[in-house]
């Protein structure tokens, strides 16, 4: 596996929460605690190539130690988890474990640690142990913010193949065992318990009257949230205070009644004094906040004018639920509570959701211009459908469908409690299938050993599966898979659409011209080397010379310690092509990025949220790539398509600052930009992308993707043959730079946004 999908993975995971902290033994840091073979209160995450066991016989200390150990055939990672809350004080946080390994290869072995919520992160990565060793002791340490850190998660982890043994943990808290730790003192929202087992609301009766006061109440609540200086204190429990209210609002018969009880719930959170350092909106904002709804609304005159007084004498600094990740700029959601013990929420919680959704992205996406019709008019829509929900499947299908709608390829439900997972079932096709010329194409098989037995052929187009069409059925699903645009929206539908619960699906395919049927068997990942876009290389090469003097790198093996030697073994080449047909390896833009261009050149911009003054985001200065002294002199070409993103997609902006570059493919995923996330009631993990990501001249990026200078796709000709046409029409641009147009893609227009007016 991608040693930074690894990484990914792990800042996914699901963490778990202890009420108190207890003695170090508490927590089975030595594994001495089973039940059932299994060390009580440690998880576990990854693939399921690997084998986890306690040993008796090989231990550091005590009578046990933990195990991961290698059985498979394809890439991956496994890891033990622990998690301790976060409830003390102090600068440092150090972890300490000991590590034995047994022929570690095609990865390594490590300790890892992570504060959140996304605080810090380490998992040995640049230091990891490889081959056969005997026990010894390593260590992580992290800076330790412990005013917004919430919970800290540790344990042992293999990529590659191998086996490992791990024992003896510790945690340190600038120096002293974690459990004699100054405790933390806890704000008094945290103390609030009212409603942990329920919200103790039933479904309410949703005519078109009560909707509006529903989603009237969203906006009220949400804009509390984030203005109030009590709120931002922590001085309440806001979900639970929505708990308190609600009994009442759903009882008021007219917008009299309605208005009234806001204006005593606001009267009740207390008095707010003058605001010295509460700004006006830059002028220069590109996006401002929007207060229409205010006005808009039947509010009463004094309600109004209370909500206007808010705003302008609104919450400063170090907010409960809100910041700003130090020189990134996105925004960091805190004590946004997963109430994991609910799959299923109550009424309550299904609304709390709705409302904790609407209000981030309103506050605080920085795309929320770019999503199609009214922002507002998603409250109103979305209520049913998640109030209405009847089970599980039906609430996480609604929220679901509500991510979709902010059109971010970022945003998906990544941890939850499964229920669409398990809809959508656990066996898989033994084929890879890919969008081609508008049809359903096998591109891949995922094991090459099976082909023969499978039936298909790569260039075979499916026409329908289970009796329906293909293009009937990306169309039912188009709602519920979330992407920035339809090249995103394809790939993530097709990557499952063979997908399902039954050991067989029922298909008619096209050969040569005739269509047959065939029933084709399905299989579980774990009988699969399964994959999602790209296939992985354990240590591949990133680079290799092809002929005629050409040199060419994929982005998906790259390492920073590559750079020298592509540098010194690419300086003559007639070209240079990069596959970002992928996930970069390793950070590129300013190690290899320089190589391109001989003179500083920005490359992009950035639009970031203002703490102080929520849903205002305004530009940074464009980002630069450092000229060299030694850049390349020769023509550099860039291959992209769909699976190009985020990070891949900054990367293309950074080679993009060259003065000899061509792009050349498809448009790209459209999602750019660091993420930010955030759970919602039920354990739904979600994240969105965190800050605005721009072309210097202000031309987005985000749903428009990277436009191509040349645009080539594959053809199902081409895949029959076993060609990549976009690497040979890259070659073939190389040895005849003529056939580049010479009129550059046309980006999109700036959008100026200013709701102030």
């Amino acid at each position: 596996m991608n040693k930074l999908l690894c990484t990914l993975l792990l800042a996914w995971m699901l963490v778990w929460s202890f009420s108190s902290l207890g003695t170090p033994n508490d927590f089975n840091l030595s594994f001495e605690q089973v039940t059932d073979d299994r060390p009580n209160g440690w998880k576990d995450f990854g693939d399921t190539d690997y084998e986890l066991n306690i040993d008796t016989k090989t231990v550091q200390s005590g009578k046990r130690s933990a195990v991961i150990e290698y059985h498979g055939e394809g890439e991956g990672f496994k890891a033990w988890a622990m998690s301790i809350p976060a409830n003390f004080e102090g600068k440092t946080i150090k972890l300490t474990g000991h590590i034995k390994t047994k022929d570690v290869s095609a990865g390594y072995a490590g300790l890892w640690m992570r504060i959140d919520p996304s605080l810090g992160f380490d998992n040995m990565r640049d230091r990891g142990i490889t081959g056969t060793t005997d026990w010894k002791k390593y260590q992580i340490t992290l800076p330790f913010k412990s005013g917004d850190a919430q919970k800290v998660v540790f344990g042992g982890l293999l990529t590659g193949k191998g086996k490992m043994w791990i024992d003896n943990f510790a945690v340190f808290i600038d120096d002293k065992p974690f459990n004699q730790a100054q405790p933390k003192e806890l704000a008094p929202a945290q103390k609030d318990h009212t409603f942990d087992k329920g919200s103790k609301i039933s479904t309410a009766q949703l005519n078109a009257d009560k909707t509006a006061d529903l989603a009237l109440l969203g906006k009220v609540w949400g804009f509390l949230k984030y203005h109030h200086p009590s709120i931002g204190k922590g001085q309440l429990n806001w979900d639970y205070a929505l708990f308190r209210i609600l009994p009442k609002y759903l009882i008021t018969k007219n917008d009299e009644q309605r208005n009234a009880l806001l204006l005593q719930w606001i009267d009740s959170l207390g008095l707010i004094g003058p605001c010295a350092t509460c700004n006006p909106t830059a002028q220069d904002a590109f996006l401002k906040p929007d207060h229409t709804w205010i006005e808009q609304a039947k509010l009463s005159q004094k309600l109004k004018f209370k909500l206007k007084y808010i705003y302008n004498n609104r919450h400063q600094g170090t907010h409960f639920h809100i910041a700003i990740v130090p020189r990134i700029g996105n925004p960091l959601f805190k004590h946004e509570e997963a109430y994991a013990d609910m799959p299923y929420p109550d009424a309550g919680f299904r609304l709390l959701a709705l409302y904790r959704y609407w209000n981030i992205i309103y506050y605080y996406f920085p795309y929320k211009h770019l999503i199609e019709g009214s922002w507002h008019n998603r409250l109103t829509t979305h209520l049913k459908p998640v109030i209405n929900a009847s089970n599980e499947l039906q609430y996480e299908v609604a929220v679901l469908k509500l991510i979709t709608e902010i059109t971010d390829a970022h945003a998906n439900i990544y941890k939850g409690n499964n229920a669409i997972q398990a809809s959508r079932g656990e066996n898989y096709p033994p084929v890879h299938v890919k969008m081609v010329e508008k049809q359903l194409v096998v591109i891949d098989y995922y094991n090459p050993k099976m082909a023969a037995k499978v039936g298909l052929k790569t260039g075979d187009v499916i026409n329908t599966i289970n009796g329906q069409k293909v293009s009937d059925i990306i169309k039912q699903r188009e709602d519920f898979y979330p992407a920035s645009n339809q090249a995103s929206r394809l790939r993530n539908i097709t990557q499952e659409i063979l997908r399902d619960p039954a050991g067989s699906i029922d298909i008619s395919y096209t050969r040569a011209g005739i269509t047959h049927n065939k029933t084709l068997k399905l299989y579980p990942k774990t009988e699969l080397d399964y994959y999602r876009g790209y296939r992985g290389e354990a240590n591949g090469k990133s680079f290799k010379m092809l002929e005629d003097n050409i040199g060419y790198i994929t982005l998906k093996n790259i390492k920073t310690t590559d750079v020298a030697n592509i540098k010194q073994q690419f300086a003559k080449t007639r070209g240079i092509i990069i596959d970002i047909r992928n996930y970069p390896g390793a950070f590129m833009p300013f190690s290899l990025g320089p190589f391109f261009t001989a003179q500083k050149s920005p490359f992009a911009k950035f639009t970031n949220g203002n703490l102080n003054n929520p849903g205002e985001f305004t530009f940074t200065q464009a980002i630069d790539i450092p000229g060299s002294v030694d850049a390349y002199q020769g023509k550099l070409i860039l291959l992209v398509n769909e699976i190009t993103q985020s990070q891949a997609e900054y990367t293309t902006m950074a080679f993009q600052a060259g003065s000899n570059t061509t792009v050349i493919g498809s448009t790209t995923a459209g999602a750019d930009g660091n993420v930010s996330s955030f759970y919602l009631p039920g354990n739904l993990k979600t994240m969105i992308s965190g800050i605005g990501v721009y072309y210097p001249d202000g031309s987005e990026t985000q749903v428009v993707g990277i436009v191509p200078d040349v645009f080539v796709y594959p053809t199902i000709k081409g895949i029959q043959q076993g060609r990549d046409e976009l690497l040979d029409k890259a070659i073939e641009i190389i040895k005849n730079p003529a056939l580049i147009p010479s009129a550059a893609p046309v980006k999109t227009p700036t959008i100026a946004v200013n709701y102030d007016n």
